[in-house]
């Protein structure tokens, strides 16, 4: 990696050294040279490339194709975007349409486009279209329910388990329910998706779970504004996490921890009104 600057360019305006979380820019006072100093230390998050109104900060990683100008008259407007937060909903009243591969990529590109801790972009994605594919995943997830309530209910690991784990049996009516639905053909996992996402780190990740999180939140957002409908799978979250042989991973060749999930459909309407919250809980000091 090459880091340095084009002193022919540069303005001395010091943005570089504010913006760089490596502090590797160095600006003594202002209108001062910029030096550098640490470039090992680069996380390759190219804030100075992106901050650098003369294109003085010279990067190999960030070579001219990969560097765009921001045309901020093109920036939806803070109602827009308000707009679309109180909008966004998870709306699980799919149509048999197929999401048009075109808004897959753009969801794609919005969840990889979330920042994530030290600049790492671990955050790996599997999308998964095929029919006989998403319906494994649901059957995975009732497999894994299903072995949880058995556990559950064994009359010898009862006793025990209800002083272990005394959440977990709120939740047996939860588990019955959707065992029974299943059954009866009623697929109360995926609802009739055509396409899920599934969010990924390795293993080791420290911060995979928020990464992967951040990325699903982009994700949400950009899928509200195609007009796809979507909601997070979070009972399928719920069985990879109680699954210790990590079955689903297995299933779609991940290796890593599946950190969240997206299913993802046409909906048959699009909500017409928005409600409001509860009251925000802020504490102001």
């Amino acid at each position: 990696m090459e880091l340095d600057i084009d002193l022919s360019r540069c303005i001395r305006c010091g943005r570089c050294a504010r913006v760089c979380p490596s502090k590797i820019f160095v600006q003594p006072e202002k209108g001062a040279d910029i030096r550098m100093e640490r470039k090992e230390s680069c996380i390759a998050c190219g804030h100075c490339v992106a901050a650098c109104p003369t294109a003085a900060v010279v990067h190999s990683l960030f070579p001219d194709e990969k560097v765009h100008p921001v045309d901020r008259t093109r920036m939806p407007s803070p109602e827009q975007v308000m707009l679309l937060c109180r909008s966004r909903r998870s709306n699980r009243a799919f149509s048999s349409e197929p999401v048009p591969a075109q808004a897959l990529d753009a969801i794609l590109e919005a969840a990889h486009r979330a920042p994530t801790a030290s600049n790492l972009q671990q955050v790996a994605f599997t999308l998964v279209t095929d029919p006989d594919k998403l319906r494994r995943v649901s059957d995975y997830t009732i497999g894994v329910f299903g072995s949880v309530v058995r556990k559950l209910e064994n009359p010898v690991l009862r006793p025990l388990l209800r002083r272990l784990l005394p959440d977990a049996y709120r939740y047996l009516p939860n588990f019955h329910r959707l065992l029974d639905a299943y059954g009866r053909g009623e697929d109360l996992i995926l609802r009739g998706a055509t396409a899920l996402l599934l969010i990924h780190t390795p293993a080791a990740s420290r911060f995979g779970c928020q990464d992967a999180n951040l990325a699903y939140q982009n994700a949400s957002l950009m899928a509200e504004s195609l007009g796809v409908s979507q909601f997070y799978t979070g009972f399928v979250c719920s069985a990879v996490g109680q699954d210790r042989k990590a079955g689903l991973g297995a299933l779609f060749g991940i290796r890593g921890k599946i950190h969240a999930g997206m299913a993802l459909g046409m909906p048959e309407f699009r909500f017409p009104r928005y409600i409001d919250k509860e009251p925000i809980k802020v504490a102001r000091f």
